[in-house]
């Protein structure tokens, strides 16, 4: 590796992800002590920041969307394989993981990272501008995508139970991949503009980081790797920790269901800190996009790989959600669009989606 393509990256950045995925393999199927714990939840948290690094390093030489594209692509890909892993390895107690963690990941990204990018952007900036015609695509395709993966097997009658006939599940499967694929078609290529961050004045700012120098294409090449090695290491330690949080959530008398919250949003910490720090740089549409756009992967992926997995997975799959995850859900669509509606943003949209996800996270503690 040449001298130059290291010194266009801090020393730690090129540290952190080789010593997270040592960490990853030394504590890979191992019972965690209490130093191997403290090792394994300080490699989950530098993995996070050393990912946030790079795919913003990535971001800036490929320019939006595509910076905020590959991180949630790279986010999501490696959640789908964990998915269908622990759904492999977990019979009947997995039946549901699939459906929790779709919905936990739409929660999340949708009031938690979406309202904290516009509290923290608004409270530096006061009003921040962005694309509705970026933010109505992106949460039409979200609603669409829910509702018909996530809802209807709860009101279909060929399976019994909130779940997909085989027909069904493959529908669903094609249709999402078909949404998302297009949804992707119109964001990089056809209506890319409508994606592009908004400068002050409102117009369109193709250069985000005119300000510094774009890396060099090895440079790029080596964090998008690094990345990678990044997210790995941050969705397996956080598999690792699991157990751990099982049973401090068993000993709360809390749902199981709290676990697959608390990891959603460890492996949803990368698009966290950087759709926060876009907002502080004044460049809300970039949080947007990392906000929707994830949700929208995590759909348009997962639900296609579950209908691929359950020709040989021998579990149940539930997909229909319950009736308070729908009363949270129309409540989510319906703020989305009044937040996503004037294209400027606010202390108080951002307040109401945090409240939003306040109760998502008391409900699911307080079922």
């Amino acid at each position: 590796m040449s001298r130059s393509v290291i010194q266009g990256l801090p020393r730690w950045t090129l540290v952190v992800p080789v010593l997270a995925f040592l960490d990853l393999v030394l504590s890979w199927h191992r019972h965690l002590g209490t130093v191997l714990l403290i090792l394994v939840c300080v490699g989950l948290g530098a993995a996070v920041f050393a990912a946030v690094h790079h795919a913003e390093v990535v971001a800036h030489k490929v320019g939006e969307p595509f910076g905020t594209l590959i991180l949630a692509l790279a986010v999501t890909v490696i959640e789908v394989a964990l998915i269908v892993t622990l759904m492999a390895s977990g019979g009947d107690k997995a039946a549901s993981l699939a459906r929790d963690t779709v919905f936990a990941a739409v929660m999340i990204t949708c009031n938690g990272i979406l309202g904290l990018a516009l509290v923290v952007g608004s409270l530096r900036h006061r009003v921040q501008g962005f694309r509705v015609q970026a933010s109505y695509s992106a949460l039409t395709v979200m609603t669409a995508l829910v509702t018909l993966s996530l809802v209807l097997p709860t009101f279909t009658t060929s399976a019994p139970g909130p779940r997909f006939s085989a027909a069904q599940l493959a529908f669903a499967g094609v249709t999402s991949l078909v949404l998302y694929g297009v949804f992707v078609f119109i964001q990089t290529i056809r209506h890319r503009d409508y994606f592009l961050p908004v400068s002050p004045d409102g117009d369109v700012d193709e250069d985000e980081d005119h300000h510094a120098a774009a890396p060099s294409t090895a440079t790029a090449l080596l964090s998008l790797a690094l990345l990678f090695v990044c997210l790995i290491s941050v969705v397996g330690l956080a598999k690792t920790v699991s157990p751990n949080l099982e049973h401090a959530v068993q000993s709360a008398g809390l749902p199981l269901s709290v676990v697959g919250v608390v990891i959603a949003m460890l492996v949803l910490l990368p698009e966290t800190i950087a759709a926060v720090r876009a907002a502080l740089r004044n460049r809300l549409q970039t949080s947007v996009n990392l906000a929707l756009g994830s949700a929208l992967a995590s759909i348009g992926l997962t639900i296609p790989a579950i209908a691929i997995a359950s020709i040989w997975l021998s579990g149940p799959l539930v997909l229909g959600l319950g009736g308070k995850e729908m009363v949270l859900f129309a409540l989510t669509v319906v703020t989305g669009m009044l937040t996503l509606s004037t294209g400027r943003a606010t202390l108080l949209q951002g307040a109401v989606h945090l409240s939003v996800f306040s109760a998502f996270i008391f409900l699911a503690i307080s079922p």
